[in-house]
């Protein structure tokens, strides 16, 4: 490491720390030449791979702001958005791969994003998986109502007669093996 001020090609570490996150470590710096002390922050590098073939940096604002559009109009907070950011970013970090597919990242936003919201999660898939007719909605639809996290353990899920009612009669969801 070059010393920043008098630009001596060697250092000491005089201090190593993590941050509070442990996605980095922070180190004090010592110019043997200069005596001054500087500070570094190393991190893993994680790239994802673009369908074109590009090579970038993970960025966990690129998830963010993708999620936010799905979530336009919907009671989701910023908070909630920073906090499913993390959790994508450290989904992507634990399998251990320098190189990920931006399909890899896909797949670890929708996980939370379900959680979070399914509405969002619906218009972000139907981006993700490339919906193109009535048919994908419909299948992705029951596969909310009928998988895990479906039915009236939505996060959204109202209780029996309070708003939302279409007029359209009610269809009955069948009992799993966790009710």
């Amino acid at each position: 490491m070059h010393c920043p001020f008098c630009r001596h090609p060697d250092s000491r570490v005089v201090d190593s720390r993590t941050t509070d996150d442990g996605t980095s470590i922070r180190r004090r710096r010592q110019c043997p030449d200069c005596t001054r002390r500087f500070t570094t922050v190393e991190t893993c590098s994680l790239m994802v791979v673009k369908r074109s073939g590009v090579t970038e940096p993970f960025s966990r604002t690129k998830v963010i702001n993708g999620v936010r559009k799905a979530c336009q109009g919907r009671p989701v907070t910023e908070d909630a958005l920073a906090q499913l950011g993390q959790r994508v970013e450290e989904a992507v970090r634990a399998t251990g791969s320098a190189e990920l597919t931006t399909h890899d990242v896909g797949l670890a936003i929708l996980g939370p994003l379900r959680e979070l919201d399914l509405v969002a999660y619906l218009r972000f898939a139907s981006v993700y998986r490339a919906f193109d007719s009535l048919e994908d909605f419909e299948a992705a639809i029951e596969e909310l109502r009928t998988g895990p996290g479906g039915d009236d353990e939505r996060p959204d899920a109202r209780p029996e007669g309070e708003g939302g009612s279409t007029g359209a009669p009610e269809v009955p969801v069948p009992a799993t093996a966790a009710d």
